[in-house]
């Protein structure tokens, strides 16, 4: 185990984030939000790829049967196999964008947006179902972020970025939740709590913006390791490899008026634990 950071891909991402593991493709994607960009990047081989998203793109996650599922400014799309992309939710706010999304062991999307001026409330996060059905299950975000769910799925963690705090909900067997309390609260000063994975161990891995950090805290809320990193705004982190024990952290530029070297760029700490296989959206 190891609490050192490499440089797996040196970009200059204004706004990376959405790191996930793809096991069938044995490729790591990520995405640049306010670059309009989808990266992937084989870690077996260094081959990489980036491709142009038609507009903001908040998280892209892979589909069952094949494809992406992307969480785009103005709804959730399928980009299928053979490159070609289709709407399975379009509903288009003004001034409002996706951001971060997950996807939970029934298979289902959570996605989550926010106004691009961050107004309290004015964010959502939605459950979606296979066939484009979705369910308004939070109304009064103000920017909705990190979403994993305990080994047993039983437990669900949310971030809603600005409220500092990790919550966590009970979730049930036909994958809804309730039962909101905090599960874990980022002192001032630490950073904004942005994305988080689960691991086998149950431990939550929490990404700090502008605290130049990540996180694991145990499933009883104690913290028992930071990785620090050299640049500010760290957004998101995510499990990958073969046997999905290196963690990969993505970075922003956006707002720095002196970035690091490696703010923007796909960072991953080998051996830093071991992740939980993540489900396919059923769409």
């Amino acid at each position: 185990m190891t609490t050192s950071y490499e440089v797996a891909v040196r970009a200059e991402a204004t706004l990376g984030e959405g790191p996930t593991w793809d096991p069938a493709t044995g490729r790591l994607l990520w995405i640049d939000i306010l670059g309009s960009r989808l990266h992937t990047y084989d870690p077996a081989t260094g081959a990489r790829t980036v491709r142009a998203t038609h507009q903001h793109v908040g998280a892209a996650k892979p589909r069952a049967g094949g494809g992406l599922v992307l969480n785009l400014r103005d709804g959730v799309g399928l980009l299928d196999p053979d490159g070609g992309f289709r709407w399975l939710r379009h509903e288009p706010v003004p001034g409002r964008r996706a951001n971060d999304a997950a996807v939970a062991p029934d298979g289902s999307l959570w996605a989550g947006t926010m106004r691009y001026d961050e107004a309290p409330g004015g964010g959502t996060l939605s459950r979606l179902a296979g066939d484009g059905s979705a369910e308004l299950v939070l109304d009064d975000v103000a920017v909705s972020n990190g979403t994993g769910w305990s080994p047993d799925g039983t437990l669900m963690y949310y971030i809603d970025s600005p409220t500092r705090r990790i919550d966590i909900f009970d979730c049930s067997a036909d994958g809804r939740v309730s039962g909101r309390r905090p599960f874990v609260s980022v002192e001032d000063g630490a950073g904004f709590p942005d994305g988080l994975t689960v691991d086998a161990d149950g431990c939550v891995w929490v990404a700090l913006w502008d605290g130049g950090a990540v996180r694991r805290y145990t499933p009883d809320g104690e913290l028992d390791r930071v990785i620090t990193l050299p640049t500010p705004r760290v957004t998101a982190c995510a499990f990958g490899g073969a046997g999905l024990s290196d963690l990969y952290v993505t970075t922003a530029r956006v707002g720095l008026t002196a970035p690091h070297p490696v703010a923007g760029s796909l960072l991953v700490v080998p051996n830093a634990g071991k992740g939980l296989p993540q489900p396919a959206f059923t769409g």
